[in-house]
């Protein structure tokens, strides 16, 4: 009867220590425009998918606790690559349009992309206000992702 009581002891506290190793995430992609999007890929590890949005652009993972940074991916927009903070668990991500630019340098190409990613939380806080976002501002890390590489950093 003992070994039957410890047993079910060890199985029962192993159960939730495998459950704890992975944290839900939730949350909304939107464009710059305030457009909705529906089927982004959401990756992690650059590779692996790990879900995509709803058709209102809603989304809920469950990733690894280790996992610090997240990949959306969508036709027609450039891929966002997030840091998350522990603390934070709903993400709501703006995504930036990709355009092309003809007969400009690429250091040119990212002046003008810099230039819209500054607006981002500005869009954001404005998606709050309209009421597509529940936080006025985002609890997760981004930086610029240039085209355009200098010597120094070839």
């Amino acid at each position: 009867m003992k070994k039957l009581i410890v047993f079910c002891i060890v199985f029962t506290v192993s159960i939730f220590s495998l459950h704890s190793q992975n944290k839900t995430i939730k949350g909304r992609v939107i464009a710059e425009d305030f457009e909705t999007l529906p089927e982004v890929s959401i990756m992690i590890k650059d590779t692996v998918e790990v879900g995509s949005t709803d058709l209102d652009g809603f989304f809920q993972l469950d990733i690894p606790v280790s996992e610090e940074k997240i990949l959306f991916r969508f036709i027609g927009l450039e891929p966002t690559t997030i840091e998350l903070v522990e603390t934070c668990d709903n993400i709501e991500v703006v995504m930036m349009y990709s355009y092309t630019y003809d007969f400009i340098t690429l250091k040119r190409v990212d002046r003008k992309r810099k230039k819209r990613y500054k607006k981002l939380p500005e869009i954001h806080k404005q998606a709050f206000e309209k009421g597509l976002f529940k936080t006025e501002c985002p609890c997760y890390e981004r930086e610029f992702e240039s085209f355009y590489l200098s010597d120094q950093e070839r």
